[in-house]
């Protein structure tokens, strides 16, 4: 069963099940963050039923988006979302396992790369299947997402996780296998004076600039920064 629903005040519609794998936040928070122009190429891994990068499109018109999704549901439904917007000759959502070696060949120079990788390595799964490989990594370390983004990812492109705040050095560990510096965190604020549950982490390819700690987004009883990112659209400046 899926549900039809809007991000952005209604700007996307998206089509998701109703149970398990949920679009949030989260979604809106990382195509906020994705520094990307006009006409510039990006890619996504595990882009579930696609929201974040329906998202960015909303942001930034004339991308061209290439998506790997290796649940043949999510897969469709991610290419139902895309076309349900308008967006289906701009997005290409490839059924695929970001560790299979045959993947590789078949993607596109980009200009920047993005994911929201399985939260944890172990721990309690979740009962609904679909949810559960959206946030347990099992086998799949983080330097497999960042080694399979950075790989045809332009020199001084974008490479940009969302993770949770106990991930960090993991997230800046594997950047830095897969050739990117420059990194940048904007840590996520349940609310002023908390500490960040979530973060933002950004690195450009060959990047050999000093790295840089961002004001943090408080997303409830803020400046009203957040409602603007979450609600219409604004970008992060990252």
């Amino acid at each position: 069963m899926t549900t039809e629903d809007t991000l952005l005040n209604g700007r996307v519609r998206l089509r998701q099940p109703e149970r398990g794998l949920r679009a949030g936040h989260d979604a809106v928070l990382l195509a906020a963050s994705i520094p990307a122009k006009p006409g510039q190429a990006v890619l996504e891994a595990g882009c579930g039923t696609g929201a974040v990068f329906l998202c960015l499109l909303a942001r930034i018109p004339g991308l061209r988006v290439t998506a790997i999704e290796r649940d043949p549901g999510l897969a469709a439904l991610a290419r139902e979302n895309a076309a349900l917007n308008g967006w289906a000759d701009q997005v290409t959502v490839l059924e695929a396992d970001i560790t299979d070696p045959a993947l590789r060949p078949t993607l596109p120079p980009i200009a920047h790369a993005f994911a929201n990788p399985p939260y944890w390595p172990a721990g309690t799964r979740p009962p609904e299947s679909i949810r559960a490989n959206a946030t347990h990594a099992e086998d799949t370390p983080l330097t497999a997402w960042t080694s399979l983004l950075a790989h045809r990812l332009a020199r001084l492109g974008s490479l940009t996780l969302i993770l949770p705040a106990a991930r960090l050095a993991d997230g800046i560990a594997a950047l830095t296998t897969a050739h990117c510096g420059s990194h940048t965190l904007l840590p996520l604020w349940p609310r002023p004076g908390q500490a960040a549950k979530r973060i933002l982490l950004a690195a450009r390819h060959h990047g050999r600039s000093p790295a840089r700690v961002l004001p943090g987004l408080a997303l409830h009883d803020g400046d009203g920064t957040a409602e603007a990112v979450l609600r219409e659209g604004a970008g992060l400046g990252m």
